[in-house]
């Protein structure tokens, strides 16, 4: 069978030891690339087991405890701020446990779902809930200040991503009563006036907080990390206000305020013998829980940050000075023109008349202006400043509350004749309603001057009390003058003096009215700036318990002390001592001496 060849059936030979082009490697070659890639394999894989081991066994702690921290949330614990409370118990203003809703949108699944049912738990629209919950966020607040009971009803529901943060509420459930005291505190908590602000350390706290663990649905992990710091709650700050004289003395003030013509009127009640504030207030007031609606030039204290002239009321001082130096006595008698010159200026009495022959008793009574400058001159200026600034003017008195003026009181060196005539009658110095008060404290309390505080004590949330310093007291006059002093104020009240509506019945009372001139912004000078009517006094004048000083701010009014501040006096007054169970003593007042031969 003849041989047939069929293509590609055979393959070329190579004679031994040749090489293919191309073809491939020998086997040594082969060998060393085998060897090199399982170096390179072994390489990678140390490599990749020296990485898991670095993780698993160097940095593994570190990972763990990273997603750990990732899962943990710190909430702020808020402490309660501390209650200020009357000298009774009576709260004044407190604190009460709240919450603020909050919500972290990308935990929501079912936005529409959690507005429904979180709307009318926290009285939000379901719509406005809807949108917050779908906003690309991590925080939103749902609601603010919600009581325990709907934060309860709301963790019973479940809800992923929503979750709750101490939100507390602060409560002023006397309202405007004591107000301008207490002062009232921001958005933050920070007091901002009264005695929210001076007490803020003592009455804020301190925050605690808790760390827990959460979830993916932004919830605590049962059995993960929960771990607290708890918040240690604010003191409790005890004034010496009694809250029901407060709301009294409030109450007869809104209605001086409401007579038409007077703009401002503040009072304050001192008990005598411990300088203690029992009462203090003006009109118009405010309410510490709405301040943010009330204008914010309301909302200081007048009583001891607004200062004026306060008129005669400041002759008490020179008086003092004058029975105190030995100048005169009551019984001395002065030949009182109805006008004196005073520099280029002539000061009158209230209405001119020919020379009339005036005890001292009967100066102060009648409130004469010339007499009294006769007698500062007697005393002299240096030694009038003396016993000015002994009674508390030109100076603050340290009370516990912001914002207190010291007045105005000029040096004695650098006062012009006619200023030097308008001070003993209480023009050109300038005080504030707490000064003046303490100017008659001084005189009730035998010649001591107490200064005056409104702070009792203050009690820590453990239950420690701490009593409030001692106040300063300062002998300023002998208690012979100040007997005497309080003789001849007792013949101010009364049928021959200039204050018979400052009457109590049943009790003798002793006191000065005042009526000064008030500057009038709109020019610098007094030309139509109207008055400030003034009165203090202290009762009962034979026993003293209380002082009430008040003064009224009357622009458009020639109205006199006497007519319109010896009142509101006599009403405040009044309730103090029949308040406090004070009896009369039965004790007949004296026979006046106002007039005489020299």
């Amino acid at each position: 069978m003849p041989n047939t060849v069929r293509p590609g059936a055979f393959t070329s030979r190579r004679a031994p030891g040749s090489r293919r082009s191309g073809a491939g490697l020998s086997v040594d070659q082969r060998g060393l690339r085998n060897r090199w890639g399982l170096a390179l394999m072994i390489t990678l894989l140390v490599l990749v087991v020296g990485r898991l081991a670095v993780l698993q066994g160097v940095d593994g702690a570190a990972y763990a405890n990273a997603a750990e921290q990732d899962r943990l949330r710190t909430y702020p614990i808020a402490a309660l701020r501390g209650a200020v409370l009357d000298r009774d118990g009576n709260p004044f203003a407190y604190t009460v446990a709240a919450s603020r809703v909050v919500a972290d949108p990308t935990v929501v699944s079912h936005p529409a779902r959690t507005a429904r049912e979180l709307g009318p738990l926290i009285d939000v629209p379901e719509a406005e809930l809807a949108e917050k919950l779908s906003q690309d966020d991590r925080y939103v607040v749902l609601a603010a200040q919600v009581s325990p009971e709907t934060t309860d009803a709301i963790d019973a529901l479940e809800l992923p991503g929503i979750s709750f943060e101490d939100d507390p509420v602060r409560l002023y459930p006397a309202g405007t009563v004591g107000g301008q005291v207490i002062g009232f505190v921001g958005r933050d908590g920070e007091g901002l006036a009264g005695i929210e602000q001076t007490f803020q350390d003592e009455l804020a706290g301190t925050d605690g907080h808790r760390r827990v663990e959460v979830g993916s649905g932004g919830n605590p992990i049962p059995s993960g990390i929960d771990e607290s710091t708890p918040a240690t709650d604010g003191d409790t700050v005890t004034l010496t206000v009694d809250q029901d004289l407060q709301y009294v003395t409030e109450q007869r003030l809104g209605e001086a305020c409401s007579d038409g013509a007077t703009t401002r009127a503040s009072a304050v009640v001192l008990d005598v013998h411990t300088g203690q504030v029992m009462a203090m207030g003006s009109c118009p007031g405010y309410d510490p829980g709405n301040y943010s609606k009330t204008d914010p030039n309301l909302l200081g204290n007048p009583v001891v940050s607004d200062v004026f002239e306060p008129g005669s009321v400041m002759k008490a001082v020179t008086l003092s000075a004058a029975l105190e130096e030995g100048v005169a006595t009551p019984d001395t008698v002065l030949s009182v023109n109805g006008h004196i010159a005073a520099g280029d200026r002539v000061v009158t009495d209230a209405h001119d008349h020919a020379p009339i022959e005036w005890t001292v008793t009967g100066i102060l009574a009648k409130s004469s202006n010339v007499g009294t400058i006769m007698l500062a001159r007697e005393v002299g200026d240096e030694k009038l400043e003396h016993y000015l600034r002994a009674f508390g003017l030109g100076d603050t008195t340290g009370i516990e509350l912001p914002g207190e003026s010291a007045g105005i009181l000029e040096d004695s060196a650098d006062w012009t004749a006619s200023r030097a005539a308008n001070v003993p009658i209480g023009q050109g110095v300038s005080v504030t309603t707490l000064q003046m008060a303490s100017i008659y404290q001084t005189i009730a309390n035998d010649g001591v001057r107490i200064e005056p505080r409104i702070v009792e004590s203050v009690t820590g949330p453990g239950g420690r009390v701490t009593e409030a310093p001692e106040p300063e007291s300062t002998r300023v006059i002998s208690q012979s003058t100040a007997d005497r002093m309080a003789y001849m104020l007792e013949a101010v009240v009364g049928r021959d003096g200039t204050a018979p509506l400052g009457e109590i019945e049943g009790f003798r009372v002793a006191g000065k009215t005042g009526t000064a001139q008030r500057a009038n912004p709109e020019c610098n000078c007094y030309e139509g700036g109207g008055y400030v009517t003034t009165f203090v006094g202290f009762a009962p004048a034979d026993d003293p318990q209380y002082v009430v000083a008040v003064d009224l701010e009357r622009p458009t009014s020639e109205a006199e002390g006497g007519q319109v501040a010896a009142p509101v006096f006599a009403d405040i007054m009044r309730y103090a001592l029949t308040a406090d169970g004070v009896v009369p003593s039965g004790t007949p007042r004296p026979d006046f001496v106002l007039t005489g031969t020299p």
